[in-house]
């Protein structure tokens, strides 16, 4: 079994998503601060400057923002070359101002930077590292080519050439810094996103089949009895119609029937959370319940269930589906890494359940343990001709899902090499490879006796 394939959207592909009135309201805020920069500089600092060209320049973000608000509807979503095209408008808007009024001898130089930031937040890195390219280019130009800072006297206004020096080398290196800090935010917060969106399928399947098992269930009890009640009034005329072979004929027909009904209702299914004694079980038939996919793939799964005391008999649990699917997820994960064995092991005491999975495989790479639950990265170690797992390269998502999903029911988890851990099991010689202990405070999980007990009494309808 290969890991759940969970068609979700991907982080790259969200440049799709940005509004094109939020491009929109971010070009009016920007208009503001450039007509009050010029106000004040002309009102209150008496500057020298190409007024009327620098109105012209605003004039013409104001157009073009005008023009999209009528033309196209609010709630277009550009595309990624739309995106590209208007944040580079953008920047050439702001270069072109700037060389009206100083270049980097103005102090709102340093606002270059703000379109790049913008793309590596929401476009790809390609189309990121052209917007930081044609920014490097133009702060470049700005040092040598624009038009003097002057004032009402005639002086102009510049900073030394060290100064400058220093600004256009610190305008770069926040387009570089800032440029792959906001692209590295942006990807982890993508990839999470992505993730989060898998264990939320992930878990929705499990309910969905929990709750066709709760509905076949519930079809099953509901229908025993007319079901009982049809056989045994076909078998007392199939005997009282000996005479007449033909109807006899169709009353055991009748009664075959009403047998079929009965197995096909038992095959389809297991009873469900909507049963109320089924909502619970014993923890060793939960491990094994979940361990039941992976049974037969051809590795040896050992089970080990032992209470703090020899005669304590194993607490009945919550059959939670998130419990369910995340043990799964971590015995599939250790089957598919193994060599030959398995080992499934669970302690229980008055304050914890712990469970502990083992296999006898080469473990998990040093250099990844520690972000062992990430989304998005390899696992595990495997053999260069891919012999360990054919066709297939984990990405991580399976222990993400497992993760999120088992901290969800209130267990914490912790992953490890076999001869590198002293857990509450002690160690074996032949468990040498990749280890992972779930351990819950009893009251969470505990059906009886814990925060959220099984209640007790009649069965009741399944809601829709």
């Amino acid at each position: 079994m290969a890991e759940p394939n969970f068609d979700v959207l991907k982080g790259q592909e969200r440049g799709n998503w940005i509004r094109l009135r939020t491009i929109i309201l971010l070009r009016w805020g920007a208009i503001s601060g450039q007509l009050a920069a010029l106000l004040v500089a002309r009102e209150v600092y008496g500057l020298s400057l190409e007024y009327g060209m620098c109105f012209l320049v605003v004039g013409t973000s104001v157009i073009g923002n005008l023009i999209a608000s009528v033309v196209f509807p609010e709630s277009k979503r550009l595309s990624e070359a739309e995106n590209l095209l208007m944040v580079l408008f953008d920047l050439l808007q702001l270069a072109l101002l700037l060389y009206l009024t100083g270049g980097l001898h103005n102090p709102f130089s340093i606002l270059v930077v703000g379109p790049v930031t913008v793309s590596a937040m929401a476009l790809t890195g390609r189309s990121t590292l052209f917007m930081g390219s044609v920014a490097i280019f133009l702060v470049t130009l700005l040092t040598e080519f624009h038009l003097p800072l002057r004032t009402s006297e005639g002086f102009i206004l510049q900073i030394a050439d060290v100064f400058l020096f220093g600004q256009w080398l610190a305008i770069v290196i926040a387009i570089i810094f800032l440029g792959i800090y906001s692209r590295w935010i942006a990807n982890e917060l993508h990839s999470m996103s992505d993730a989060l969106q898998a264990t939320q399928l992930a878990l929705a399947r499990e309910q969905k089949l929990t709750d066709l098992g709760g509905v076949v269930a519930a079809a099953a009890h509901e229908l025993g009895t007319p079901l009982a009640t049809i056989k045994l009034t076909s078998s007392e005329l199939a005997e009282e119609l000996d005479d007449r072979p033909d109807l006899a004929e169709d009353a055991r027909l009748i009664r075959e029937q009403a047998d079929r009904c009965r197995d096909i209702l038992r095959s389809m299914g297991r009873a469900g959370k909507d049963d109320l004694h089924l909502r619970q079980a014993p923890l060793t038939t939960v491990v094994e319940e979940a361990a039941e996919p992976h049974v037969n793939r051809g590795k040896q799964i050992h089970f080990e269930f032992a209470g703090e005391e020899e005669d304590a008999p194993p607490p009945s649990i919550l059959r939670r589906p998130e419990l369910i699917h995340g043990l799964r997820n971590l015995i599939q994960n250790a089957v598919d890494f193994s060599t030959a064995h398995v080992w499934v092991e669970a302690q229980w005491s008055d304050d914890q359940i712990a469970i502990r999975i083992m296999d006898d495989g080469r473990g998990y790479a040093p250099q990844v343990i520690g972000r062992i639950g990430d989304p998005f990265m390899r696992r595990r170690r495997y053999s260069d001709d891919g012999s360990q797992r054919p066709g297939y390269e984990g990405m991580g998502l399976g222990l993400f899902i497992a993760k999120t999903l088992l901290e969800r029911t209130g267990a914490e988890l912790s992953f490890a090499n076999g001869p590198d851990h002293h857990g509450r099991f002690g160690k074996n010689s032949e468990r040498t490879g990749a280890v992972v202990e779930v351990v819950w405070p009893r009251r969470t999980i505990d059906a009886r006796d814990g925060d959220t007990p099984v209640r007790y009494g009649e069965n009741q309808p399944i809601q829709s």
